[in-house]
């Protein structure tokens, strides 16, 4: 049996693994050696370098704290609708089926598809548009859950040191967000963390820029986050007899399917088919590389869209609980910034408001500190923490 006990060793099996991945990738994809980090991280191993941005954001806090996430919808004693923790999984799966007919990088699809909503704050996309408003209030920039991903693995975890995570990887994350139905989408590419800092704060300042990630494989992961939930939410849906299948509007159900599972084969074959990647071996610049859907795929999964917001994410029974959760949002949001303006915290508030490093602590205001602390909670510590202050709290059901 090989010893690999020697970095040597490891080194020179590392070597012909980077060697063997840039033989059978497109040109157009992300090898692992291109991976950037803030800092040097030279330790002797055996995993690539997106490998390790995989792992690292699976130990993460933040990732523990998916499996109480809202993805839709919130309060369902269910164990059958889908949280966020089974969200990113299924982003990561897609992605890499598509990456992997593609000749991308399939650790860099997995490490961004894994990190792409630890942002998410309690109660989905409602929770952020509270927190949002707070934040405004409070003379922070608006709230964006990919904004806060960032900031999280890259600024937060381990006490305010981060995870070191590459380049790539953060880019992915970021640039994540923006509905692409039609057309192709081609990747924007940056080199350094100078120029990813850039495009990190006019996005903070500016929620509506619209950015194109940096590689490929980013691409592939924000088009494949609406393949993984388009049709899980409907499936959801369903089973909570908001919708029957046969609502689903016909033009839809002729090009996409009725069910999941067909809807998710028929878009990740659209997208492998329809985009334009260069083969392994061939020349870089012989194809633009794009990835996208087909026109007529595209409108179809736009109008499935619009059916899904109509009748799923506004509806009233699905929304029916967000005024309390706002309430709840604004009523910690105050208890917590007057606590640290006065110094008397309570003594289980702990985690990202006090148990952070120094330059935390003495560099970020205390609105943005009860920003970052309300947006890593879970559902339930969330509303376990609003009860203890007196806030009325929905009910499961």
């Amino acid at each position: 049996m090989p010893d690999y006990s020697e970095p040597t060793a490891l080194f020179s099996r590392l070597h012909a693994l980077d060697t063997d991945e840039e033989r059978r990738l497109s040109p157009a994809a992300t090898p692992s050696r291109q991976a950037v980090r803030r800092q040097g991280d030279d330790r002797p191993g055996y995993r690539q370098q997106f490998s390790l941005d995989a792992d690292r954001i699976l130990h993460s806090r933040a990732y523990t704290r998916y499996i109480d996430k809202t993805q839709v919808f919130c309060l369902i004693d269910n164990d059958h609708i889908t949280h966020r923790v089974l969200h990113v999984q299924l982003v990561a799966r897609i992605a890499r089926t598509i990456g992997r007919f593609l000749g991308l990088n399939e650790d860099l699809i997995e490490a961004i598809a894994l990190g792409h909503d630890i942002g998410h704050p309690p109660f989905g996309h409602g929770g952020e548009v509270y927190l949002s408003r707070l934040c405004r209030e409070h003379g922070l920039p608006p709230f964006q859950h990919n904004v806060q991903s960032v900031r999280f693995l890259d600024r937060l975890e381990r006490k305010g040191r981060g995870w070191n995570l590459s380049l790539q990887t953060l880019d992915g994350i970021l640039s994540h967000d923006g509905e692409i139905d039609s057309g192709s989408l081609s990747p924007a590419p940056i080199a350094t963390f100078a120029e990813f800092d850039r495009r990190l704060l006019a996005k903070e300042e500016d929620p509506g820029l619209e950015l194109a990630p940096a590689t490929l494989e980013g691409c592939v992961v924000r088009l494949a986050d609406t393949i993984a939930y388009i049709g899980r939410d409907i499936e959801d849906a369903i089973l909570l007899g908001l919708i029957r299948r046969n609502d689903i509007p016909e033009p839809c159900r002729k090009s996409l399917g009725d069910t999941n599972g067909t809807i998710v084969y028929t878009l990740t074959t659209d997208l492998i088919t329809a985009s334009t990647v260069p083969a392994a071996g061939d020349t870089a610049g012989d194809i633009t590389p794009a990835v996208g859907f087909s026109a007529e795929i595209g409108h179809a999964l736009h109008q499935l869209k619009a059916f899904n917001y109509d009748r799923i994410y506004l509806a009233p029974r699905t929304r029916k609980d967000m005024p309390v959760i706002g309430d709840c949002y604004a009523a910690l949001f105050t208890t917590y910034l007057e606590g640290l303006q006065s110094g008397r915290r309570r003594p289980d508030q702990v985690d990202l408001m006090t148990d952070m490093d120094r330059s935390y602590l003495d560099s970020q205001p205390p609105a943005a500190m009860v920003r970052d602390y309300i947006a890593g909670m879970t559902d339930d510590f969330f509303l376990s923490q609003a009860a203890a202050i007196g806030c009325p709290i929905p009910e499961r059901r």
